[in-house]
């Protein structure tokens, strides 16, 4: 798969062929605090208003507490009210995919680290310009990294 390096300071490297990081469960787990392993691994949610990034006003990157893959930057980063970190884009598509989850009777589209395929959050269609798209992350899946 293709994904963009970049910088801690944010700035593009270059796109790069990587293999995808696979471990597993017990592997994730010694890597992993029991909630970062239950967002990620088991596309878990944390509680509104309560994760360490919801409310940063920082500059610097968000990287994925997984594998370390660049997934959004501050630049992006917007108050959405709704008590997770929201941007209304990755700072690279290619770092990033998403499907279809159909869970708990919802149709949402699912949000994960293209690199290691960490659960991140979803992606709805309420953000504001330019994009209008809200990718409402967990903190418990990221790692800010500050400029």
């Amino acid at each position: 798969m293709t994904v963009v390096r970049f910088k801690d300071n944010g700035v593009r490297e270059e796109k790069l062929q990587v293999s995808k990081v696979v471990l597993d469960k017990s592997e994730w787990k010694k890597k992993l605090t029991l909630e970062q392993y239950h967002v990620t691994r088991e596309a878990g949610t944390e509680p509104a208003f309560t994760g360490k990034y919801w409310n940063n006003h920082e500059k610097g990157l968000y990287r994925c507490i997984c594998c370390d893959n660049a997934l959004f930057s501050s630049d992006t980063k917007f108050e959405s009210g709704t008590g997770w970190p929201s941007f209304y884009q990755p700072i690279a598509q290619e770092n990033v995919k998403s499907h279809s989850d159909m869970s708990f009777g919802m149709s949402r589209n699912e949000v994960l680290c293209a690199e290691c395929d960490a659960h991140l959050g979803h992606v709805f269609e309420d953000g504001p310009k330019p994009t209008g798209l809200r990718y409402c992350m967990n903190s418990a899946s990221l790692k800010f990294v500050k400029a």
